[in-house]
């Protein structure tokens, strides 16, 4: 009943006009960024993170959460017309869709994405609103050396989870741990590494290096090593399905549902895992025939509608680490981890105490927004895919345009605008060589109150490390640490051994 009347209570605040019209913005900006090829959800909140900076914090996690939401569901527009996945959530989605389209049933690939992200998001969201509470009110209980460890969990599973090697993914998060050391020293207010730089004093702007890494970083990229892409636009027909397609999508839309969510709840989640293996499912549950054929051939509604599904129930679950243990679990979570601190709010276990209004505010926009997306996205499809005729010059300058304004209004210093391109001098550096970009992000945030959390256990254990081993809880999140690192390994040595 308690979490009813919060719920209510964060309605309350989420229905006010203004906020209506943030999360509105957010929602249509979000879905014309993430129809746009090659632009993720990721670039979105960092292109506008810098927007808000004078904007009420409930007002601007309303409208993060809306650009969440609609770049999701934008990357499919692109996957099914263009056969241009925006993000890997949305590769799944092209491999049926686009053969849809191509048979001339873009119109029904695109309905059964827009109401699958729906229902998928909607049951997700319910999810959050019973479990988060739980988790957040277990988590108030644990101790420093606890919070050492969870945050050693969370920088394992990221640099594994978000890179193509676990070496990789490690590289970037020191360099983000780096980062996160410039500035006064918490503990004797000593500067460090700031290399006789004023501006540097007051540490490196999480916004700067979102910005920075992914929108600066996307567009130099483009220009530096992607040649010209001819791209073929198949021809939208009427967005509605026939009752056949209905009968098809909605079985899919509840699995995928229930495969995506359990992913976005645990911290090494992401979604690349759910949409593949949702798309395994319908492949292999298609037991009609026709529907069997069309799986490669003419592009089947189930393998559109299940990891559709599958990809927004794992987006929305994924707030529950993000919330509760403050750990992100995605590109776009990273950022908005950023978003957050960018307020002076840390989440994690305190936050549904301290910032209540705010945690249950924003919990009600994603059940808004949820609705706002249905009926933006079904009437308007044939807007956004106007969007796709911008032209990729002018679409990039843009972008690099919005992106150095908002990083010199934050603090108007010429000093951050090189610092600014810097790093995205250093994320293209980065996606060249295959390096994973939000691990940086998370060791530049999580760093510093990772060693704060270091400090308080070893002063608990009187200087002596032991207290994390003393500890059940600590000593159970150090065996899962090692156990992310080591299993994958064994697996790896088992099957090359069974190969051989």
């Amino acid at each position: 009943m308690d979490i009813f009347n919060a719920l209510l209570q964060g309605f309350s605040q989420a229905i006010t006009v203004s906020n209506l019209l943030w999360c509105l913005v957010g929602c249509a900006l979000g879905t014309a960024v993430g129809v746009l090829p090659g632009i993720g959800p990721a670039v979105a909140v960092a292109m506008l993170l810098p927007i808000t900076g004078k904007v009420d914090v409930t007002a601007s996690m309303i409208f993060f959460a809306g650009i969440y939401y609609g770049a999701m569901y934008g990357g499919s527009t692109t996957s099914i017309l263009l056969n241009t996945p925006g993000e890997t959530a949305s590769m799944v989605t092209a491999m049926e869709g686009n053969k849809m389209a191509k048979s001339g049933r873009a119109g029904a690939a695109l309905a059964t994405a827009a109401i699958g992200s729906f229902v998928a998001g909607t049951i997700a969201t319910v999810v959050v609103t019973l479990f988060a509470p739980s988790v957040a009110e277990f988590a108030v209980k644990l101790g420093p050396p606890e919070y050492f460890m969870l945050m050693l969990l969370a920088f394992t599973t990221v640099s594994a989870v978000l890179g193509q090697s676990t070496l990789r993914g490690m590289t970037a998060l020191f360099i983000g741990l780096a980062i996160g050391c410039v500035g006064l020293d918490q503990i004797s207010g000593q500067g460090r590494y700031v290399g006789n730089i004023p501006e540097l004093l007051d540490g490196i702007e999480i916004v700067l290096v979102a910005v920075g890494l992914f929108a600066v970083a996307e567009v130099l990229y483009a220009v530096l090593y992607e040649g010209r892409v001819v791209e073929s636009q198949n021809k939208l027909s009427r967005v509605h399905m026939t009752a056949r397609d209905w009968k098809r999508s909605v079985p899919a839309w509840l699995r995928g549902t229930v495969i995506g969510t359990p992913f976005g709840c645990i911290p090494a989640g992401g979604t690349e895992i759910p949409t593949f293996l949702s798309y395994a499912t319908e492949k292999k549950l298609a037991k009609d025939p026709a529907a069997q054929a069309e799986f490669g051939t003419k592009g089947a509604i189930e393998g559109v509608a299940g990891p559709e599904a599958a990809n927004n129930a794992t987006v929305t679950a994924a707030l529950i680490p993000l919330l509760t243990l403050g750990i992100p679990t995605s590109n776009t979570t990273a950022i908005l981890l950023g978003a957050f601190q960018n307020y002076g709010i840390q989440p994690g276990p305190q936050l549904f105490t301290t910032s209540a209004a705010l945690v249950w505010a924003l919990i009600a926009s994603l059940y808004i927004g949820n609705v706002m997306l249905l009926v933006l996205n079904l009437p308007m499809v044939g807007l956004w895919v106007k969007l796709l005729k911008i032209p990729k010059p002018q679409l990039y300058a843009g972008i690099l345009i919005f992106s150095t304004v908002g990083a010199y209004g934050m603090r108007q210093s010429a000093f951050d605008l090189f610092l600014l391109f810097g790093i995205g001098l250093l994320g293209v550096l980065m996606r060249r060589y295959a390096f994973p970009t939000a691990p940086v992000v998370v060791g530049m945030i999580l760093g510093p109150l990772a060693e704060a959390q270091l400090r308080n256990a070893v002063s608990i254990g009187e200087g002596s490390a032991m207290v994390f081993l003393q500890r059940p809880m600590s000593l159970a999140l150090l065996v899962v640490v090692l156990a992310v690192l080591v299993l994958p390994r064994v697996v790896q040595w088992m099957g090359r051994r069974k190969a051989a």
